[in-house]
């Protein structure tokens, strides 16, 4: 029986899916998380407690397998430190490093020869950026989205300064000139330095800020010429073996990759992709960790689509109506609401998480978008306000 070690947060959306999947192969899986290391198995899952914010020795607690997976940047970093300590292919410590930090990997896509935006790493108290307006400031580590805004003018900056400072403990970010065009996620797998492509996420709304909360993702066939900027991108930032999720911008002056995660894609959006014998991603992936080949699984030719359900306002969560409405929408196949009744829920760019995931497939990617969308029309959130705090 394969043992693969799965690094996960806690509050993961993705471990009961990979539980799942090692179940129906037959495959031992072995969570580490972040929970309490004090308390004896508070969540009853047998997992190793590990801190990402501690990862060097916390890798040290990672057993012996056959193969390792991570959810999330910090626990890939952590997975990368164990895979050089077990002996097991994954992305080295040093890449996932540089993934994980927006102004690393700016340099080493701009050292490539890839068409990058004029950037620079600035200190938050600092003086502004030698740069043209419109500007996009970024926190180093976070992911998602999280506390990205753009500015058009030195009151807008300062306010984005300051908003982020009150997110993050880091003192630096990243600003970078703001890159107009279309946006797409890759979803692939490196298997010893070759990527194999998944497929291509389209998302249909503009993203031009101020702040770029994704919303819907729909599956594409058409790769190139992002394929091959993206696999540019994954040589140069050394990524080698496992999950690859990859973002890009399109406009006419080239194919510009902003990101590079060595993670699979985050939340239930893996739930849109189906393979080979109607297998999920966890599958594909789980399969790929314990060394066997995937290069047969190509994903089902249906169109099809996931709406990460944004957070309109923030508040506390009272109600929510409209899910059957919303299941009734053709070719609507899945309606799960993940934020808790009676807990406070935050929008972006503060945010981090959402409503819940809306999934499709239809006969073409326009009547997919068109059942996303009818589909969130019939959900209604009701919230209370948070009170402040005297």
């Amino acid at each position: 029986m394969k043992h693969i070690v799965l690094v996960a947060a806690t509050t993961g959306y993705q471990v009961r899916a990979f539980d799942e999947a090692a179940r129906r192969l037959g495959m031992r899986l072995t969570l580490a998380t972040d929970r309490c290391h004090i308390l004896e198995d508070p969540w009853a899952d047998r997992a190793v407690p590990v801190r990402f914010e501690d990862w060097q020795e916390s890798a040290k607690r990672i057993p012996a397998c056959d193969g390792i997976l991570a959810v999330g940047d910090r626990p890939a970093l952590l997975a990368a430190c164990a895979a050089e300590l077990l002996g097991v292919p994954f992305h080295s410590a040093d890449a996932v490093t540089i993934c994980n930090d927006k102004s690393l990997t700016r340099e080493r896509l701009r050292g490539a020869g890839l068409p990058s935006p004029d950037s620079v790493r600035i200190k938050i108290a600092g003086t502004k950026p030698p740069l043209r307006y419109p500007l996009v400031l970024k926190p180093l580590h976070l992911s998602a989205s999280r506390g990205v805004i753009r500015a058009d003018n030195d009151s807008e900056y300062e306010a984005a300064c300051l908003r982020i400072s009150r997110m993050v403990k880091d003192d630096e970010f990243q600003v970078e000139s703001f890159i107009p065009g279309k946006e797409y996620a890759l979803e692939g797998v490196m298997t010893r330095g070759v990527l194999q492509i998944f497929t291509l996420f389209e998302k249909p709304d503009p993203l031009d800020g101020p702040f770029f909360e994704e919303s819907i993702y729909l599956t594409v066939s058409e790769t190139n010429p992002i394929s091959d900027a993206v696999q540019r991108a994954v040589l140069a930032i050394g990524v080698s073996h496992g999950p690859v999720h990859a973002e890009v911008r399109v406009n006419p002056e080239g194919v510009f990759v902003l990101e590079v995660a060595a993670r699979p894609i985050g939340g239930l959006c893996a739930g849109v992709l189906r393979f080979s014998g109607g297998a999920p991603l966890e599958e594909v992936l789980l399969r790929h960790a314990a060394g066997e080949s995937v290069t047969g699984f190509l994903r089902e030719a249906e169109p099809a689509g996931v709406m990460m359900i944004p957070i309109g306002r923030g508040g506390v969560l009272q109600r929510v109506t409209g899910v059957e409405g919303a299941l009734a929408v053709p070719g609507i196949t899945r309606c799960t609401i993940t934020a808790k009744l009676g807990y406070r829920v935050v929008p972006l760019p503060e945010g981090a998480s959402y409503l819940g995931f809306l999934f499709a497939r239809a006969a073409c990617k326009e009547d997919v978008d068109r059942a996303l969308r009818m589909a969130h029309a019939r959900l209604k959130f009701e919230f209370t306000e948070v009170l402040p705090v005297i």
